[in-house]
């Protein structure tokens, strides 16, 4: 068994985080294009992703801990510059890491934006689909030319 360093951790954490920037540019395509038939196998790895990114940062936190430093992101910094020899290779990987977080954060933040213009969309159409006049259908399946009002009448 391997014993779990903060460097094992950041290299694991660099590898799944590049991953998941992969996933976010297939997903941004797939919004851009709208084939949205590709979106939930994409939503399904990147839960997977980010799930796999937060037990990896706890198990970090926990490491840092243990080696005596606090247990938090800002522990990081006191514990690359204690590293000795993995210094370089601790510092390069904690900041690609830290520039990759501000890329997913980013194309996160743009998903998002197509997403919500595609919802727009959608509503527009199903708008235009049901307009003024349309028939609707009582809940027994008969077509109606207005719905139902449950007014009452005074006499």
């Amino acid at each position: 068994m391997t014993t779990v360093t903060p460097l094992n951790s950041l290299r694991e954490e660099e590898h799944i985080m590049s991953t998941l920037l992969d996933v976010l540019r297939e997903e941004q395509q797939l919004l851009v294009t709208a084939e949205i038939e590709g979106l939930p196998a994409v939503t399904t790895r990147k839960t997977a992703l980010v799930t796999q990114m937060t037990l990896l940062s706890a198990q970090r936190h926990r490491a840092l801990g243990k080696s005596g430093f606090p247990a938090e992101e800002a522990g990081m910094d006191a514990w690359i510059a204690a590293s000795g020899a993995a210094r370089e290779e601790s510092a390069s990987l904690w900041q690609s890491l830290l520039q990759h977080t501000r890329e997913a954060k980013e194309l996160n933040r743009v998903n998002g934006m197509l997403i919500n213009k595609q919802m727009g969309h959608t509503q527009g159409a199903l708008q235009a689909l049901s307009p003024k006049g349309a028939n609707f259908y009582s809940p027994g399946g008969i077509s109606t030319s207005l719905p139902r009002s449950r007014g009452f009448l005074a006499g």
